[in-house]
């Protein structure tokens, strides 16, 4: 899942520098016998949909283990959290969720956290999932969620557009590349409706960045964000479209929470976890939608991981629990309450997931709608590789996103900065 794109830099990189140190010292923690009453904490940002009663349940499965959920406001929080501790080698929880963009950071440090590779877990994840939890030979992180993206739109919007609004319509309207998007983003502006077409150029940039294989680095590490011209063309492009038709609005401003609910633009690239925050920040909006279509085919915004640090005293329960809270059934159990999606391929399967419908959304088939985006994005076979400075050059590229959007800046003005910003990085 994601929710907060700032990061807490100063604090992350003072301790990723002490965990340099702490390193080739570690040991690993063992477990407690079978038969042992057992309190594990478990650490989660935002909202993974891990219920009380869900976590009762596992309590009556194992009535020796008692689990504590810990909630950090978010990822950065977490994040913040995870480094400062791992650096003073001790105080974090049993089990901590970690977020996909930063994990390239966490599998530096693959000693310090468990092996949860088993024959049970073999397998159970698209390609793109398991390496991301994958560091050299050990299977450090078990998927919990994915975010393939579709479009939520307006339909009322659409209609004052002359637009069709119905979602198949819809669905084969922007179904194509991202040229189709924007060609029809100038329709819907040419209608005057008053609204723009999306929210800003950042979210929008967001979804073409997550469909290549090695954007901003190569795979060795080796940052290529500034002379990549697959970069560099993705910012312009969207800038250009971006003159005529975004909102301008900023993901995560107050602003953009009240373009939701005041109909100011009428599309926005939608992982399942949006859902969550379109239906928050606009509960009152009875016209939106999705369509089962994304440019270019298919992508993917989120994900998170469950690690099970070294230095816990109950590693053996905790790998047990991970395992269990990351199966399809849980991970269904969490989509129905949060809108995480599942990564595990089995759940794809299951008429509780494909089944599954969303009535602020108009009955939406969500399960249906979102095991179509999925797969559409495990199909194309890109792997997105995030380096460790993934995080800071993305926030880079952001900056000099809004920078134009607000006026600030030219669009060569502002990449001379973007590119000036991301050397300053090594």
């Amino acid at each position: 899942m994601k929710l907060s794109r700032r990061t807490r830099v100063g604090a992350v990189i003072a301790a990723a520098s002490a965990l340099a140190l702490l390193a080739t010292g570690c040991s690993t923690g063992g477990g407690a016998s079978s038969d042992k009453k057992v309190t594990l904490t478990l650490a989660t940002f935002n909202n993974f949909g891990y219920t009380d009663a869900l976590l009762a349940s596992y309590h009556k499965l194992h009535p020796n283990v008692t689990i504590v959920q810990k909630v950090a406001k978010t990822s950065d929080d977490a994040q913040t959290n995870l480094f400062t501790k791992l650096a003073a080698g001790n105080g974090l929880s049993d089990v901590e969720a970690v977020d996909g963009d930063w994990m390239p950071k966490v599998k530096q440090y693959p000693q310090l956290f468990v092996d949860l590779a088993s024959a049970d877990n073999k397998g159970r994840y698209a390609a793109y999932k398991t390496a991301g939890g994958t560091a050299g030979k050990k299977e450090i992180g078990l998927g919990t969620d994915v975010g393939p993206e579709a479009i939520c739109y307006r339909a009322d919007l659409f209609k004052a557009a002359g637009l069709p609004s119905d979602p198949d319509a819809v669905s084969k309207l922007l179904t194509g590349d991202w040229d189709n998007y924007y060609s029809v983003g100038a329709k819907f502006e040419a209608a005057k409706t008053g609204a723009a077409w999306f929210d800003s150029a950042g979210a929008t940039f967001q979804g073409l960045a997550n469909q290549y294989a090695n954007f901003f680095e190569k795979n060795d590490g080796t940052v290529i964000a500034t002379t990549n011209p697959d970069v560099k063309a993705a910012f312009e492009s969207v800038l250009k479209a971006s003159a005529t038709e975004s909102a301008h609005l900023q993901e995560w401003t107050d602003d953009w929470s009240g373009g939701m609910a005041g109909g100011k633009f009428a599309t926005m690239l939608c992982p399942p976890w949006m859902m969550g925050v379109i239906q928050g920040d606009s509960p009152k909006v009875t016209d939106w939608n999705i369509a089962n279509a994304f440019p270019n085919g298919g992508g993917n915004w989120g994900g998170s991981y469950l690690l099970v640090p070294t230095q816990g005293k109950h590693t053996a329960e905790a790998k047990e629990f991970v395992d269990w809270l990351t199966a399809p059934a849980q991970q269904i159990s969490a989509f129905k309450t949060a809108g995480n999606f599942p990564s595990q391929l089995a759940a794809y399967k299951d008429p509780a997931l494909t089944g599954a419908t969303n009535a602020f959304f108009n009955n939406a088939p969500i399960g249906k709608l979102f095991t179509d985006r999925a797969k559409a994005f495990a199909d194309a076979g890109v792997i997105p590789f995030k380096g460790i400075k993934y995080g800071a050059i993305m926030g880079a590229v952001q900056n000099g996103l809004t920078r134009v959007e607000q006026g600030q800046q030219s669009i060569d003005d502002s990449w001379t900065q973007v590119v000036s910003d991301i050397k300053a990085l090594s």
